[in-house]
């Protein structure tokens, strides 16, 4: 909220708005009166409740519709928006009582001010001296000249900095006290974080940085903060495991002490409403774990299905095959397999995690602790372990980028697709995965003159996918470019002339002076940066919009093709409702939940007229095909009917 509203509310409790005042209560009083006017299930984004409450109905004694929605767009503006408008007005509810709570403390007019370090002190003392004699100099630079003339002042010249800064910093602890002690309901959070609670274990890493900072700063006196991150970081990745698991082991012990001390903590403050949950879980990581696992003898984890074990054994062959290609040549070796192949490697495969299993059960954990163990089998997802599960659970794929374009369908696909209902009516007893074997067994069958048919389909579709895709490439937005990229461009011009128009020599000053800058200098072009990323996603956006989307057609468009109608009453109840834009306001599923209700509620009288009506747009539609038939050629005509006959495996690959 507004300084305004801040310090009303600090001194008389009252917010003014225009000539009207309102006061805490006031303001409550319109957070009830939304609440009362909202849906009991508030599922939709906050704009689109907002947009559809009736204000006249929140309106209250003197307050208009138009004022309380003044007041809560003025309310809104410091509260997260991600999520429903319900939601919302309880956080503003919070706010409006105590408008100071957690982050925004430090913003509260009584909140003393840290005092200034010594070298801030020494900083702000020099700056102007110095700014004066070096005026070409940026603040970056003069920034690096007071920090070594601080680093070599004599001790006791930094007697005096140190000195103000102590008086400083006890005074500043008077203050906190005494602001404790007047906001109490402010500081509820700040005796979590108190210096009492226990320290929290250190990582590996961690506590290696610390061992050999000491060792290097010896060498190198004058080295920054940033030299040694950079150095002792390079050689923390070049460590050899035997080293590493020293500091594993040290990190192990330090956590396991900690987390004994930390539940006695607990149990002896009640006050600070700490729980287990309060506790660091691991200082590990997952790398880390894996070598203390191996180190410890405890076997690998085997692939999970018989494809995953296949793929294993044949990239140890490929090191010098690109990453990218090796999956894509695993997956075309894999499909070349025979069946009893690709069985042997599964049965394979339930045997290596039915052996994995009986080991890590019988040897390994047997000399850990029960709480160890349960971290062993979560990991390795064996809790509840079923044979022929893999130990793993199915994992959801990922959508498909919209920017991709959708591989076109092949034969073998088609023919599969053709025969695939018939089979099913014909075999009940199988599976999916079984049905689909023996349709792979069947078009390996299949005689060349055969599968002509179903490659004809398949080029047509090829050419009708590359064509799409070299249009939506063509009309793609420009790239977003980085904060470097747009920063670069507003200066290019003068380094370009201090460098007598040397651009490779412009291009690696601007490219240093971007790694030395600090983070508010980059700011600013960080969030140019993020403007031009959003107008991209927008411009992408419109060019997907549902109606290119229908342009470029999830099947393959014929010039002069008559509109299919719906096929039957349901459908052109349901066309009508979404066209007519009453349901706009809900999400698409819940959207066609209603429409399905409704169409239940319909009488049959009224399910009787859209049937009479999908059927007659049905006999019109034939009669306009055959006139656009008779108008094709026979060449045309036959490659329509053909494609047309396999409608559903394209409906099926459109989803």
């Amino acid at each position: 909220m507004n300084g305004e509203m801040d310090a009303s509310t600090k001194d008389q409790g009252e917010i003014i708005v225009v000539n009207q005042v309102w006061t805490q209560d006031d303001l409550l009083n319109l957070l009830e009166a939304m609440k009362v006017n909202l849906p009991q299930k508030d599922l939709a984004k906050y704009k689109t409740s907002e947009s559809h409450l009736d204000w006249e109905k929140v309106a209250f004694n003197s307050f208009t519709g138009e004022m309380c929605k003044q007041k809560w767009n003025e309310v809104s503006k410091v509260i997260r928006k991600f999520r429903t408008l319900t939601e919302l007005i309880f956080d503003a509810q919070d706010f409006i009582k105590n408008p100071y709570k957690g982050k925004k403390l430090k913003k509260h007019p009584d909140f003393p001010k840290k005092p200034l370090t010594p070298y801030f002190r020494f900083f702000i003392e020099k700056r102007a001296k110095y700014a004066k004699l070096h005026p070409e100099m940026s603040n970056l630079d003069l920034t690096k000249i007071l920090s070594m003339k601080y680093r070599g002042l004599p001790d006791k010249k930094k007697k005096k900095y140190l000195e103000d800064f102590q008086k400083d910093k006890e005074t500043f602890g008077h203050s906190m006290s005494k602001f404790r002690e007047d906001h109490p309901d402010l500081v509820e959070s700040m005796a979590k974080k108190g210096s009492n609670v226990p320290e929290k274990p250190r990582t590996p890493q961690q506590l290696w940085y610390s061992h050999e900072k000491k060792a290097f700063l010896k060498t190198h006196a004058d080295a920054t903060t940033k030299d040694i991150k950079d150095s002792l970081g390079k050689q923390w990745t070049q460590l050899s495991d035997k080293k590493r698991l020293k500091w594993i082991a040290k990190s192990l012990e330090m956590h396991k002490a900690y987390e004994e001390v930390m539940k006695g903590f607990i149990e002896t403050h009640p006050e600070l409403n700490m729980s287990n949950e309060d506790i660091v879980k691991s200082t590990l990581t997952k790398a880390e774990r894996h070598l203390k696992d191996k180190s410890d003898g405890r076997p690998d984890k085997p692939p999970p299905n018989g494809y995953s074990m296949f793929c294993a054994e044949l990239m140890s062959s490929m090191k010098d095959v690109p990453s990218t290609e090796r999956m894509v040549m695993c997956s075309q070796q894999w499909k070349l397999l025979k069946q009893n192949e690709k069985d042997g490697y599964q049965k394979r495969c339930e045997q290596a995690v039915c052996m994995y299993v009986c080991y890590l059960l019988s040897v390994c954990l047997q000399s850990i602790s029960e709480e160890e163990q349960q971290r062993v089998l979560g990991e390795q997802k064996m809790i509840g372990f079923k044979k022929g599960s893999g130990g793993s659970k199915k994992k959801s794929r990922a959508k498909p980028s919209p920017e991709k374009p959708k591989r076109p369908i092949s034969a073998m696909f088609i023919f599969s697709e053709e025969k695939r209902p018939k089979l099913q009516q014909e075999r009940p007893d199988l599976s999916d995965s079984e049905l689909t074997r023996l349709l792979a067994r069947m078009w390996n069958e299949l005689s060349d003159k055969k599968k002509e048919k179903y490659k004809r389909l398949e080029t047509v579709l090829k050419a009708e996918s590359v064509k799409k895709g070299q249009e939506e490439r063509s009309q793609l937005p420009d790239t977003p470019k980085t904060a470097q990229d747009i920063w670069q461009q507003s200066v290019i011009g003068d380094y370009l002339a201090r460098f007598k128009n040397d651009r490779p020599k412009a291009q690696k000053a601007m490219e240093a002076t971007w790694n030395t800058m600090e983070k508010k200098e980059k700011i600013m072009w960080i969030k140019k940066a993020a403007e031009d990323q959003k107008r991209y996603e927008r411009e992408l956006s419109e060019m997907r919009s549902p109606a290119t989307i229908i342009a470029s057609g999830k099947k393959m468009k014929f010039d002069g093709e008559p509109k299919k109608p719906p096929s039957n009453g349901y459908q052109k109840f349901s066309q009508e409702m979404l066209s007519n834009g009453e349901l706009n306001h809900l999400p698409m599923k819940e959207r066609m939940g209603e429409i399905g209700g409704r169409w239940q509620r319909q009488p049959q009288k009224e399910k009787d007229r859209y049937k009479k009506i999908a059927e007659e747009k049905q006999k019109l539609y034939k009669v306009e095909l055959e006139r656009w038939l008779a108008s094709l050629s026979s060449q045309e005509r036959n490659v329509y009917k053909e494609y047309n006959s396999q409608s559903e495996c394209y409906h099926k690959l459109s989803l």
